[in-house]
């Protein structure tokens, strides 16, 4: 896993094989990024990394001078990995919260212009994530909640959905308020 683009451009991230995770690929991310760049200016908002894992994600947006960033997963070894992570890479503007996702999106009080979920592909519940952040009003006004999911999933049919987008394996539907 590399970051892409801004002040770490290129760097490798090397995450233990341990981790419970299947970050988001290159290929993914730059197209991902490359949609981002073009609709926001990501160093005026605040972004909200939910089931984090590596934290390819949250680095990302680091590196692009992203105004702040929080990152959620429940798994206490990828908590550890991002945290050792940001360190080394010197990002003050990262919050990593240990809980498990949904319960954040349940008991968040703050909105957010960009919102990321990339939840294990087999979870249940998925489908459930657009309408929690929406519930709760998490997003910002003109924001957008991106979530990644396997080909099967379809949420077109969503009152907030936007588009969708589709890089080798893997699929990002896009909501916005």
């Amino acid at each position: 896993m590399r970051i892409i683009s801004g002040t770490h451009k290129g760097r490798r991230i090397i995450a233990p094989k341990n981790l419970p995770v299947r970050p988001t690929t290159d290929l993914a991310k730059e197209g991902l990024f490359n949609i981002l760049t073009n609709q926001f200016d990501v160093q005026d908002i605040k972004v909200l990394d939910l089931f984090a894992g590596t934290g390819s994600i949250t680095y990302e947006f680091a590196s692009r001078g992203c105004k702040e960033i929080t990152s959620v997963d429940i798994n206490y070894k990828c908590v550890q990995f991002i945290k050792q992570t940001i360190r080394a890479l010197d990002f003050q503007n990262i919050n990593i919260v240990k809980q498990d996702a949904f319960k954040y999106i349940k008991r968040c009080k703050d909105s957010f212009g960009i919102i990321f979920a990339d939840p294990p592909y087999e979870l249940a519940g998925v489908e459930l994530i657009a309408e929690l952040v929406f519930n709760n009003k998490l997003l910002e006004k003109n924001g957008w909640l991106i979530v990644e999911h396997k080909k099967e999933v379809d949420f077109s049919k969503h009152k907030c959905f936007l588009r969708q987008r589709k890089y080798g394996n893997v699929n990002f539907s896009i909501f916005n308020v």
